[in-house]
């Protein structure tokens, strides 16, 4: 299924705060895993992107979150990857998701500084213009097309 890389210091920061800040420093490794894994569970119902039978684990060790479960399609699948590793503290996604209907996967793409929606339009797609297609592709985790920052990993969808 694979294993995705992301940048540990970059994403949303679930950790921050209550019962998630504990998950880094319990004294406890398997309750602050589990806190960390219920933390970016409760991330992912939030972005409307959950499968029923979404399990999400977490190996404070390694920083790797294990999703597995079974996403409706391929985008679907995608975002809930990318949902799971754009989370400040996590380093590697293991996708253990299965999709109930097949769709050509993604490419992706990780934000580096200067880089906007529409250059990366223009490299992917040859055309800047069509950097809407990537920022649909990429909601609910992106708000607005010019809020995307370095270390963040996009989705980038086969051209229509």
């Amino acid at each position: 299924m694979g294993l995705f890389a992301f940048i540990k210091e970059a994403g949303e920061k679930l950790f921050g705060t209550g019962e998630a800040k504990a998950a880094a420093t319990d004294a406890d490794p398997a309750a602050g895993n589990a806190k960390a894994a219920e933390a970016i569970h409760n991330y992912i119902v939030a972005l409307k992107l959950a499968p029923p039978d979404l399990g999400i684990s977490f190996d404070g060790a390694r920083s790797l979150v294990t999703v597995s479960g079974t996403a409706p399609d391929q985008a679907t699948r995608e975002k809930i990857l990318l949902a799971a590793g754009n989370v400040a503290g996590v380093a590697e996604v293991e996708n253990k998701l299965s999709v109930a209907r097949a769709e050509p996967e993604a490419q992706f793409h990780t934000v580096v500084r200067g880089d906007t929606l529409s250059a990366i339009a223009k490299k992917f797609y040859g055309d800047a213009n069509k950097y809407p297609a990537i920022f649909e592709a990429n909601k609910p985790m992106l708000s607005h097309p010019d809020k995307i920052y370095p270390g963040q990993m996009l989705r980038i969808p086969p051209q229509g």
